[in-house]
């Protein structure tokens, strides 16, 4: 079994007009065995830029650590907040500086930019980025998450169809995959609000 199942993990995010989702799960596992029910993988930078981070959960907490101390330091420095795409390009940069030792992450970013455009990439774990203008996928149930993402998105959606889309999207992966699951953590990110849900699925 790969590393990167060890704990098992699904993240998602999509783009809405002039918003976006990001969504996972909320299982920590060692292989099949659950440890935690309520796991959080997906971490807040700042008003506008969210980050998830799937694989290894312990690899996934330094690595968070880190982040927060970067983006501390830029705030310092520029005294204002980092642009989604600056964060992907630090992210990008920090596992790439680990290679020959990596964290075993798989993180997804999303972020409003200039004009509240949103912008989604993920990246593999070191460091090469990946960018679309419609989802992105991590983690243990990223096979299926492609599936249901594929078969649901659609441009242009508002706040609340963009949750509603995200969700059964989510819920659906999570059952065809036995790594994670337990109920997902959604936020939607809109240029005024960060909505929060926590959603329940299958507990088996």
């Amino acid at each position: 079994m790969s590393i990167f199942e060890y704990n098992g993990s699904a993240i998602v995010a999509m783009v809405g007009k002039n918003c976006f989702a990001i969504a996972s799960d909320r299982r920590l596992g060692v292989n099949l065995q659950t440890v935690a029910t309520d796991f959080q993988r997906i971490y807040k930078i700042h008003d506008k830029v969210f980050v998830g981070l799937s694989g290894l959960g312990t690899d996934a907490q330094t690595l968070y650590q880190r982040l927060v101390f970067r983006h501390k330091l830029y705030q310092l420095r520029e005294e204002r907040d980092m642009k989604p795409e600056t964060f992907a390009s630090l992210v990008s940069a920090i596992l790439y500086e680990k290679r020959f030792g990596p964290y075993f992450c798989q993180p997804v970013i999303a972020g409003l930019g200039d004009d509240d455009k949103p912008f989604i990439c993920t990246m593999d774990f070191i460091g090469a980025k990946e960018l679309a203008k419609d989802f992105v996928v991590a983690g243990s149930a990223s096979e299926s998450l492609y599936g249901a993402c594929e078969a649901l998105f659609k441009p242009d959606m508002e706040p609340e169809e963009l949750s509603e889309v995200v969700s059964q999207a989510l819920l659906a992966s999570v059952d065809r995959d036995c790594l994670s699951g337990w109920g997902g953590h959604i936020y939607i990110v809109t240029p005024d609000e960060i909505r929060e849900k926590i959603l329940k699925g299958r507990m088996d």
